[in-house]
């Protein structure tokens, strides 16, 4: 079953930006303790005052569908329209492939070398 990476960016007031992640801490540490969440992160931008990157890894597009339906999102979803949303782009990949960047050399690679089923 492959894995789901949400990606995305949240732009909010630049005057609320720190405050907004603070007060979202109890609910990435909620989404955190959810079955099938592997990462749920939000960082700073460092040249865009009032964006946050959001990263979300999710077992499976099941474990990602309870989440949007969970107190952890909805709640979420509250707190950023209180705190001067501006846009948001978020978009999902699904995985069908991983492997590290570096192989058995150090050697970076932008190719994937793991046969894949059916190839």
């Amino acid at each position: 079953m492959p894995k789901v990476i949400i990606a995305g960016t949240v732009d909010v007031d630049p005057a609320q930006r720190d405050q907004a992640i603070r007060d979202a801490k109890p609910l990435i540490d909620e989404a955190l303790g959810e079955p099938g969440c592997i990462a749920y992160e939000w960082t700073f931008d460092a040249f865009e005052p009032g964006r946050i990157h959001v990263f979300e890894a999710w077992e499976s597009e099941e474990t990602l569908s309870a989440h949007l339906k969970a107190p952890s999102y909805v709640n979420m979803l509250a707190h950023l329209g209180g705190v001067g949303i501006r846009g948001a782009v978020t978009r999902k990949y699904r995985v069908d492939l991983e492997e590290p960047v570096y192989d058995e050399t150090g050697t970076p690679r932008g190719d994937f070398v793991t046969a894949r089923d059916g190839a």
